[in-house]
């Protein structure tokens, strides 16, 4: 017998390999001495740190892989699958260096696992990262056909004097909320859901597109634009919303002893959330610590930045929306209240 004949297909994982190298080299950035196809990347730190603090993190793109394989959609979850990592550790200040993704699969399709890849390619371009290695996995029996399951894990670097942990929030501070793309990966089970109680027309037209692509659009990307804003403003704290939503995201960065007030009208919940609050008889409650409900990223900084750092982001291509204020948190309050 052959590894062929137990359902794993060597020479299919080769050629996958020759397939997404170019894709890859895109990415590269001048630290990388070693990528895709040895054992281990190799990346030297820049010397433009002195003291560097490596910050890492990892996620998967959820439920939402389940929509993917529904539409036979295959070009977006790998932009989503590098956002949702290395979003998570811009918001400590770091700018994300090198990226890895792990794809598993009960039989490999060669051109679906390379449109895939090419999608976290394109994510780490549009984060400044390198595409340095990652794994392919056959695994016959593990997976139903047709079905594939993804996970990344990022690092970045942050000068130690500057990394960004909250400690100097106080109130009078603003918090400025960053518009999503959508639903980003978060709260698919849900979203599902109610897809199948609604069955709405998937080709029908949404706002300009098809149904389908509202909910499988890619996960936005913050770092470059704030990467831009850091260089100028003193960012006090950011909040990447994702699972959790905004009331269960935004106290991850705040004190203890400040509340986020955020107002409910400083920002309109974009049709996809109005269409699943409606569908799905979701109460505020939930949606907003369920989903991201428009706002992919918060940002919290000092009263007299709040203007410079709208007018950068907007020049950056963000929507920027002032969401509301840092308040001195009184005796078992809540730390973000939208109201």
């Amino acid at each position: 017998m052959t590894y062929r004949d137990a359902g794993v297909d060597i020479d299919a994982g080769d050629a996958l390999v020759e397939r997404i190298k170019p894709a890859a080299r895109r990415t590269m950035r001048p630290e990388v001495l070693g990528g895709i196809g040895g054992f281990g990347a190799l990346f030297e730190i820049s010397k433009k740190y002195r003291e560097p603090v490596l910050v890492s993190g990892t996620d998967g793109v959820g439920t939402k892989l389940k929509l993917a394989f529904e539409f036979n959609r295959h070009d977006t979850v790998g932009q989503d699958l590098v956002a949702m990592s290395v979003n998570d550790i811009l918001v400590q200040g770091a700018e994300p260096l090198f990226f890895l993704d792990y794809f598993a699969c009960g039989k490999l399709d060669v051109a679906t696992a390379a449109t895939v890849i090419e999608g976290i390619a394109k994510g780490c371009e549009l984060a400044g990262c390198a595409l340095i290695g990652g794994e392919t996995a056959e695994m016959p029996d593990m997976y139903p056909a047709g079905e594939y399951d993804l996970a990344g894990f990022a690092v970045g670097a942050v000068e130690k004097s500057k990394i960004i942990d909250g400690k100097s929030i106080a109130p009078g501070d603003v918090v400025l909320g960053l518009a999503s793309s959508g639903a980003h990966s978060n709260g698919y089970s849900l979203i599902r859901r109610i897809v199948a109680r609604a069955k709405p027309d998937l080709t029908g037209d949404f706002h300009g597109r098809p149904f389908a692509d509202a909910l499988i659009a890619p996960t936005r990307i913050y770092v470059k634009s704030m990467l831009t804003l850091m260089a100028s403003v003193t960012v006090k704290g950011m909040a990447h919303i994702t699972g959790g939503g905004i009331t269960g995201n935004v106290p991850r960065v705040l004190p203890d002893n400040v509340t986020a007030v955020l107002g409910k009208s400083a920002w309109p919940l974009p049709p996809l959330f109005q269409w699943l609050q409606r569908e799905g008889n979701v109460a505020d409650e939930e949606m907003h610590r369920v989903f991201n409900c428009g706002i992919g990223m918060v940002v919290v900084l000092a009263a007299a930045d709040a203007a410079k750092a709208t007018e950068l982001l907007t020049a950056s291509g963000e929507t920027v929306y002032a969401l509301g204020r840092i308040e001195a948190r009184q005796a078992g309050q809540e730390q973000t209240i939208v109201r």
